[in-house]
């Protein structure tokens, strides 16, 4: 970052002294403020739930533009990427900053393919979870127990630690994710084989079972390598900026990433494409397409409660580039699978419909956001809603890691600390039991 040509001058009504602060031009985006000499000069904090004007670091992986609607990493637009490259590609270059040639691909797609397997008793581990619990439950604790098989590269202020640590977690996540839904359903645990792709992989162990040979297809794994390119990394959403408070502290890389999955668990951030398709299946069961209208008018009362998921997004104020990307591989699922027909799947196509040309979503600009869609595949795929959630939280590992990285390599990073406005009790004493 540089200094600006300008600076902000913060003056007080009540006649204290005024403030200069500097102000930071980033490479595009938002100039910034700074801040941190604020207490010290003034004794005030700022005021700002939910960090919504506030820039707790300085990255130079993702960048979104919310009202071009603009996705890019590492510079490059999430368009080109999804069609050109693959997520082993991706994870390069979200690590490394720049994309692999020939060679540095072969290898690291070799690398991580190889390190698919995980330690065999964590089989032992899982089977403590009962049988019916939520997947991102027995995710997080898969995930944290990871420092305890491997605990070689525990030591997050050690570079090789850290990449070690990256490569695992990248190769063992798919892993992970298959096997707590082969506990939940009771079949067989697949182990991964190295000359399947990274896709292709994860639907055969999802998907396979030991009778019979399982063979990946082409549109399916396209799809899902997709989904994981779509969802790799997304700036400092509450998960990712989870994993950097978290980190922050010196913990180790396992522990950080568990951090964020149990973040990402939530309906209003990871959760958001199981909730679209839980509200697809209510609007199913009361009575599919022909009571579109009805739920779209409840949606439009203010005083009715009923949410619109899957739809609109916090920081996209235009069309989600990942949304078009998702709507294209949703069209060629479909097909594939000749699910067109689909009730639950024409239902979402005429919600989709009204919202693109309704004005009421329109002119809100609640256009569908890259969940509503990734959640129809998903179940098209044969993914169990619950184990969306468990599916993003593979795909964003990679970001996860690679904003650890930044930050622990930031000069300026310190422990994450944030300050409060306290409305509590002022100082009082404690009465004798029988006064109070």
């Amino acid at each position: 970052m540089k200094l600006a040509d300008n600076k902000a001058t913060l003056s007080f009504s009540n006649g204290s002294p005024s403030v200069d602060l500097p102000v930071y031009q980033g490479s595009i985006g938002p100039d910034v403020v700074d801040i941190r000499k604020l207490y010290a000069q003034t004794g005030m904090f700022t005021y700002d739930p939910g960090f919504l004007s506030t820039a707790a670091c300085q990255s130079a992986i993702t960048y979104i533009d919310g009202d071009k609607g603009e996705l890019l990493y590492r510079g490059y637009p999430i368009e080109q990427l999804a069609t050109q490259c693959d997520y082993l590609d991706t994870c390069y270059l979200l690590l490394n900053g720049e994309l692999p040639n020939t060679s540095q691909r072969e290898d690291f797609h070799k690398l991580v393919i190889n390190h698919t397997m995980v330690h065999e008793q964590m089989q032992m581990f899982l089977r403590g979870f009962r049988r019916d619990a939520h997947p991102m439950a027995v995710l997080t604790g898969l995930v944290g127990a990871m420092s305890a098989f491997y605990h070689d590269s525990t030591d997050v202020h050690n570079a090789q630690h850290r990449e070690i640590a990256a490569i695992r977690l990248i190769a063992k996540m798919p892993t992970l994710v298959a096997m707590a839904h082969k506990y939940g359903a009771g079949q067989p645990y697949m182990y991964p084989q190295n000359n399947l792709s990274y896709a292709g992989n994860f639907l055969r162990m999802m998907f396979g079972t030991p009778c019979e040979e399982y063979k990946v297809s082409p549109v399916l794994e396209r799809a899902m390598d997709r989904i994981f390119i779509l969802h790799a990394d997304h700036e400092q959403n509450a998960s990712t900026s989870t994993v950097r408070l978290c980190g922050s502290s010196g913990t180790n890389p396992f522990a950080a990433i568990a951090a964020g999955v149990a973040c990402l668990w939530g309906p209003a951030h990871g959760g958001a494409n199981e909730a679209a398709l839980n509200m697809l299946e209510q609007i199913q069961h009361d009575g599919g397409v022909a009571k579109v209208g009805e739920f779209v008018a409840k949606v439009k009362d203010k005083n009715s409660g009923v949410k619109l998921m899957g739809f609109g997004h916090r920081v996209y104020k235009n069309y989600d580039p990942r949304a078009k990307l998702m709507q294209q591989t949703c069209n060629e699922v479909l097909d594939e699978l000749g699910l067109h027909n689909d009730p639950l799947f024409a239902l979402a196509k005429a919600l989709e419909k009204i919202a693109l040309e309704d004005d009421y979503f329109v002119s809100r600009k609640l256009y569908p956001n890259v969940d509503f869609y990734s959640g129809i595949v998903q179940r098209a795929i044969g993914i169990p809603v619950k184990l969306f959630t468990g599916v993003f939280a593979l795909a964003r590992t990679v970001g996860w890691i690679a904003q650890l990285n930044e930050m622990i390599g930031d000069p300026e990073y310190k422990i994450g600390r944030p300050r409060q406005l306290f409305t509590g009790a002022v100082r009082r004493d404690v009465q004798p039991i029988a006064k109070r």
